[in-house]
């Protein structure tokens, strides 16, 4: 699963240099200023990743509590 961690990060913040995309939007949404219809499917398409991410872990850290008990 340490690949599945690697490509959901490295989607989620490239590019890397001058802001992440990702740390750039979610600014952008705190400071009310992402209304452009792109930035927002920007916002979607780089925070998809790890969204998928923390549910696939979720999921595995329930079912392997369910089996403990």
């Amino acid at each position: 699963m340490w690949w599945l961690v690697m490509i959901a990060v490295y989607l989620g913040f490239a590019p890397f240099q001058p802001e992440p995309h990702l740390v750039e939007k979610l600014r952008m949404l705190s400071q009310g200023t992402l209304t452009q219809p792109l930035d927002i499917f920007d916002l979607l398409m780089h925070a998809t990743p790890l969204v998928l991410l923390a549910i696939k872990i979720w999921r595995n850290v329930a079912r392997a509590g369910k089996l403990l008990k």
